[in-house]
């Protein structure tokens, strides 16, 4: 059962649900700080406030929304500000990785998820972050031309990749001139190269390793472009893998598999509006159902943290 929460205008005001303020106090900022060599001065953010529990958010610090099945690393924001959650987080890893191994390796999906990468190109962040670090791959594209309206590929340069100094051969698309395919096994075969040369980790099971996969849903449940009840859900020896007949035009596409998506040392889940909400108390709240959605087999071996927007996340709490 998920713990009491109301969504009445009383209770959830910008006032009382979203604490944005600056502080100047040097033990303080010391405590929080994002970028500790940053200015004093510094906006703070926490998750929405649901009755008698209150989220810590201050910048650098997170304590996920508290439910009684004990279901860990779900924040509940503003739409706005789960833009701003995600790129605090990105940004994390983003130094993290390139502090250890010199690269960073993410991975896109389509869908709305460009639209909340935004803040990441907007100060601190664009400033701060080693952009020519960056190996930008993605989940799923449809076999679609790169100009193609349908494309994530367009989608994701239109909205993020044209606004940041990423080198343009750490961005990997697809071959947008082969059949669905031959553009998974070219996909496959980029992969094994990165690899092989050591800008893709690996996991113990020898499936690619990505830093940071960025994660969509669809009503549905899917993920990537896997789909409820496909076969591709349960594929298990390749890493890409295509569908010619997606219930979701368009038809065509390539995908990632899950043995792929599970390797991963973290996935950021980024799931917004009401027209979802069935699928996250599906799999957040019914997790133990035998027959689970596809997005209810991501199981990373790393770490998997939701980001919803009250809309998503409206089923899992009672009035």
């Amino acid at each position: 059962m998920a713990f009491s929460a109301a969504f009445s205008t009383s209770f959830y005001t910008p006032q009382n649900s979203l604490f944005s303020a600056e502080k100047s106090n040097k033990l303080f900022l010391k405590k929080c700080s994002l970028f500790p060599s940053q200015a004093e001065k510094r906006h703070l953010y926490q998750p929405l406030r649901y009755k008698g529990f209150f989220p810590e958010r201050c910048v650098g610090t997170v304590k996920a929304i508290k439910f009684e099945k004990g279901f860990k690393n779900v924040e509940v924001f503003t739409k706005e500000h789960v833009a701003v959650s995600l790129a605090h987080d990105v940004a994390q890893h983003s130094n993290k990785f390139i502090r250890e191994r010199g690269a960073f390796t993410v991975v896109l999906s389509g869908g709305s998820l460009i639209k909340y990468l935004r803040k990441l190109v907007e100060s601190p962040h664009a400033e701060s972050i080693d952009w020519s670090k960056w190996h930008v791959f993605w989940v799923d594209e449809r076999v679609v031309p790169k100009d193609h309206l349908e494309s994530n590929y367009k989608l994701a340069y239109d909205g993020f990749l044209s606004k940041v100094p990423i080198p343009h051969v750490n961005i990997y698309g697809i071959d947008d001139a082969l059949e669905a395919d031959g553009a998974a096994d070219v996909y496959e075969t980029t992969l094994r190269r990165l690899v092989k040369s050591g800008v893709i980790t690996t996991s113990g099971s020898g499936f690619p390793k990505f830093d940071l996969m960025l994660l969509g849903m669809g009503p549905d449940g899917h993920v990537a472009s896997l789909f409820p009840e496909h076969p591709l859900v349960k594929e298990d020896k390749k890493w890409v893998t295509f569908i010619k007949d997606s219930p979701k035009p368009p038809s065509d596409r390539i995908t990632l598999t899950f043995p792929v998506i599970n390797s991963s040392s973290n996935i950021a889940m980024v799931v917004t509006g009401a027209g979802k909400s069935n699928a996250v108390y599906s799999t957040l709240q019914d997790g133990e159902k035998t027959e689970k959605l596809p997005v209810g087999l991501v199981s990373p071996e790393g770490d998997l943290k939701w980001y919803l927007d009250i809309g998503a996340a409206s089923k899992l709490f009672k009035e």
